[in-house]
């Protein structure tokens, strides 16, 4: 198992280490950014003093060194049209992100491996079919269509929910049944699959003909071996969560990174730019790793890989 922590976690650190090259490089992409900031009638004095400030007048390879060493110390830059330091930006909005991620990834959960686990037991059955054509259609939705339609249900025609923002409970349940429904899809269909195989696995064949109950087989014996995948994915959409709700949050409003990104994108501030997807890369990363040791702990067998 120490072995293959410490062979998960170098690969973990390279993944950080090519994402913060892939990271700074698509930001330097446009060339100097501070002929987007800076007009032609700009004094030399300015625009020195400006690439001395925002590390700009050195080397591509010496700035990537610069910013990373400071990256490394937790100072991302300071924001262009705030004059405030990127990290703090980040604190603030990393709380609601985190928030809406979370209530989103548990949903998802329980709607979608519970049914998936009951679709494949009732294999053939109506309700097998209802289940299947929720997770085509759950996968199908764009999720900015689906929350719009949730608005004008629940907030615009029946006045049930705020139309956005944060706030209390109430301000969660939209955005959080977004992130939710479309994903507790991709959750039924995977435990389907994976359960439908155990099922006509041989030793779920022989505890039957040994006469275990219908209630043991299911979870005991079956449900054990067949949650490796949706364990997997679970994470995976924990990861997707913490940095793709950037649809979600600007449909709802929601003060989380997903906006601040979209925010720092419409006003090319490319220091904040850089800081969140270089966040996002981190939380994606850290998720990764987390799976891979809740997966060795589920089957053994992976920690020989």
């Amino acid at each position: 198992m120490t072995v293959f922590l410490l062979r998960r976690s170098g690969s973990a650190v390279f993944a950080v280490v090519a994402a913060t090259i892939l990271v700074f490089g698509f930001s330097r992409l446009t060339g100097d950014p501070r002929l987007r900031f800076l007009s032609e009638h700009t004094t030399q004095e300015n625009w020195d003093a400006w690439g001395k400030e925002f590390g700009l007048d050195k080397p591509l390879v010496v700035q990537y060194f610069v910013w990373l060493g400071h990256a490394v110390r937790g100072d991302l830059g300071k924001s262009i049209n705030e004059s405030r330091p990127a990290i703090d930006m980040i604190k603030e909005r990393i709380g609601p992100t985190l928030e809406l991620a979370i209530a989103g990834w548990a949903l998802s959960i329980f709607i979608g491996i519970p049914l998936g686990i009951l679709s494949a037991v009732r294999r053939g059955s109506v309700f097998d079919y209802l289940a299947r054509s929720f997770a085509l259609a759950g996968q199908a939705l764009p999720p900015f269509w689906l929350g719009l339609v949730l608005i004008l249900i629940f907030a615009v025609q029946f006045h049930w929910l705020p139309a956005g923002t944060r706030g209390g409970f109430s301000n969660l349940i939209m955005p959080a049944f977004t992130l939710a429904l479309i994903n507790a899809a991709s959750n039924l269909r995977i435990t389907r699959s994976s359960t439908l195989e155990v099922l006509d696995s041989e030793y779920v064949k022989f505890a039957r003909a040994k006469g275990v109950g219908s209630m043991v087989v299911i979870w005991k014996h079956a449900f054990r071996n067949a949650a490796i995948a949706p364990l997997t994915n679970a994470g995976l959409l924990l990861a997707a969560f913490m940095t793709g709700t950037v649809v979600t949050e600007s449909v709802f409003a929601w003060p989380g990174l997903g906006r601040l990104a979209v925010e720092a994108v419409r006003t090319n501030d490319f220091p904040v730019v850089t800081a969140v997807t270089l966040v996002f890369a981190l939380l994606y990363v850290t998720a990764n790793l987390f799976v891979d040791v809740a997966y060795a702990i589920v089957d053994p067998r992976v920690r020989i890989k």
